[in-house]
């Protein structure tokens, strides 16, 4: 019996080890700029009153290019720039505060402090490119 609490016991503060490390898995960030990439292209067509009578394709098409916003996150090595993942209704994000992330399997998933609701959000990794202030503060460190 004694072996079994025992083990029970050990069990949870496992598990409460690991839920801890799961928590504490967030890196920080700045969001240093916003910007307006296209990201695609929209088209709205109508048919002609001519061209369904005489079976012509006599289509009147409007094509529009596509922005998204495209964020620049600083991060202690590395400088990712990143797109909402979801297109249809983005949130705005502050510029200049800091920013906490994970990275998720192929995704980055963002939750930035100062917001009104600490929501985590979605994003999609663009590009990464290292910090070259980094490998200078590491060799400052030792």
């Amino acid at each position: 019996m004694n072996i079994r609490v025992g083990a029970l016991v050990g069990c949870l503060l496992l598990a409460g080890v690991c839920e801890a490390k799961e928590r504490d898995d967030y890196q920080k960030g700045t969001l240093l700029r916003m910007d307006s990439a296209p990201c695609g292209m929209q088209e709205k067509g109508s048919k002609t009153v001519a061209g369904e009578l005489l079976g012509t394709d006599g289509q009147h098409k409007k094509t529009q290019e596509l922005l998204c916003q495209e964020y620049v996150l600083q991060a202690e090595r590395v400088v990712y720039r990143i797109r909402p993942k979801d297109d249809k209704h983005p949130a705005l994000l502050p510029i200049g505060e800091t920013a906490q992330f994970r990275i998720h399997k192929d995704k980055l998933i963002l939750r930035v402090a100062e917001g009104s609701d600490n929501k985590e959000r979605e994003y999609i990794v663009v590009s990464m490119t290292p910090r070259e202030q980094a490998p200078a503060a590491v060799a400052n460190k030792n």
